[in-house]
């Protein structure tokens, strides 16, 4: 393990990622500086505990000057790679990592690890309940990441009898030199082009959890994905692939045969599950929960503990949350919908009339399909925030007689949740699906939703 004694630690963004690595690396005898473009007073809650943990800040802005003396620079996966101060740092030679490098490096226990456009988390929840099932007393499963608290503060506590199921985004994937022993991809769709600029280089930072596994490995790709399965010249290990047909490739898969959750192997076909099993809404969800089944099996989890992992999980938050009903009118979030693909899931969960929330920012990704099927199964879309002009321009004019029948738009997601209040009839669903990221007027899609669901639950 690495000797952490000494070693001077520039961390660039000081959200949750950079300050567990800032806590971790300063417990281990690091000498820490953390740096954030956000202004000194965004952190005043958090200055008594860097001030105790002798942990350096320097707030808004990156300086050049930072890197003086430094060993090794800590992205954040917020950051953005092209800012000059870590490009400044790599032509200097001073190495750049994150703490998912940190953790994978260090941690001792079987890692399965999950990256995909849509459906990360909800596949990381069921894996982690499958293991709970599956594990005798004693033996623990650890489940993070991407979501949750980072396991990096917790590395000390992981034994090697435990499991770790971490969700990956491309942001952490960008600067891994380490695959997970069991890598999951469940799509690969555009998604963060605002980040990544092309396709291309968004599907290089997700093949990055494939690119460094050995033979021992194994690798979970949906064949009925071709952007998951274009990675399968990367395979060294193992492949086990998954999807809701099955397919006449001579490798383990799960599919979906007669409404069952199916294991087709050399021992033949097992049956998991049944379909109407699985607690949670959608074709996507039941894509999830086979990537969950196939991943079980690469890592020899019984089919009565996928079985019973499944079945566990009820609700996600943010994920096609069901908020409440009210005079008749369901209302549900799904504010984790970042894009115009995952809005599209959204609404194909649904045959009740709908309602759309539909805005936030932008991220420079094609709406052509979504407008097709919102004229097609939408009743009524409420426009908020940043895009509300591009989405408006998307749908184009309405015809008498058409879907959707009337598109409002509005400044904030509050007013639209009112106007969705005034709007909305018994036997209608109200869904959050935005299409675009929260940014304009939110920390993230967690605090969109939970604000959405609070003022759900406040109308009368």
């Amino acid at each position: 393990m690495t000797v952490w004694q000494g070693v001077q630690i520039l961390i660039i963004g000081a959200a949750r990622q950079g300050l567990a690595s800032a806590r971790y690396l300063t417990k281990k005898g690091a000498r820490v500086t953390i740096n954030d473009l956000r202004p000194e007073e965004d952190f005043f809650e958090l200055q008594p505990e860097l001030a105790q943990l002798s942990i350096q800040c320097e707030f808004g802005g990156h300086p050049i000057s930072l890197l003086e003396g430094k060993d090794l620079i800590i992205v954040s996966g917020g950051v953005p790679i092209e800012i000059p101060l870590i490009q400044e740092a790599i032509s200097q030679g001073i190495p750049v990592t994150n703490d998912s490098q940190l953790f994978m490096d260090a941690v001792p226990a079987p890692v399965i690890g999950i990256t995909g456009s849509a459906g990360k988390t909800t596949t990381t929840m069921f894996i982690g309940e499958i293991i709970k099932a599956a594990l005798p007393e004693g033996q623990k499963v650890w489940v993070g990441g991407n979501i949750g608290i980072p396991l990096i503060e917790h590395l000390d506590d992981i034994q090697t009898s435990d499991w770790v199921v971490l969700e990956l985004s491309s942001f952490q994937l960008d600067l891994i030199t380490r695959s997970p022993h069991i890598a999951v991809v469940l799509n690969i769709t555009p998604n963060h082009l605002d980040r990544h600029k092309n396709l291309e280089t968004y599907t290089q930072a997700k093949a990055n959890i494939l690119r460094y596994q050995s033979l021992k490995d194994t690798a979970v790709l949906n064949h009925e994905n071709s952007g998951s399965m274009n990675l399968e010249p990367l395979v060294k290990g193992h492949l086990i692939t998954f999807g809701i047909e099955k397919t006449n490739r001579n490798s383990p898969c799960v599919y979906c045969s007669e409404d069952k959750l199916t294991i087709s192997n050399k021992d033949g076909d097992t049956v998991v599950m049944r379909r109407d099993e699985i607690q949670l809404r959608g074709d996507h969800n039941l894509l999830n929960a086979l990537a969950s089944c196939a991943a079980a099996l690469a890592a020899n989890f019984s089919p009565q503990a996928m079985r019973s992992g499944i079945m566990n999980v009820k609700s996600i938050p943010h994920r096609l949350e069901f908020v409440r009903e009210w005079l008749g009118i369901q209302w549900f979030n799904d504010s984790i919908a970042t894009t115009p693909e995952r809005t599209i899931a959204s609404i194909l969960s649904f045959k009740e009339p709908l309602i759309l929330l539909l805005g936030g920012r932008d991220k420079n990704l094609p709406w052509g399909d979504l407008v097709n099927l919102i004229h097609q199964r939408v009743k009524h879309v409420i426009l908020f925030g940043e895009s509300v002009e591009l989405i408006s321009n998307a749908l184009g004019n309405v015809g008498v007689y058409e879907f959707p029948i009337s598109i409002t738009k509005c400044p904030s997601l509050y007013i639209a949740v009112q106007t969705a209040a005034k709007i909305a009839e018994p036997g209608d669903v109200v869904l959050l699906a935005p299409g675009g990221t929260s940014f304009d007027e939110f920390l993230d899609f967690e605090d969109r939703g939970q604000k959405f669901t609070q003022w759900v639950q406040e109308l009368t």
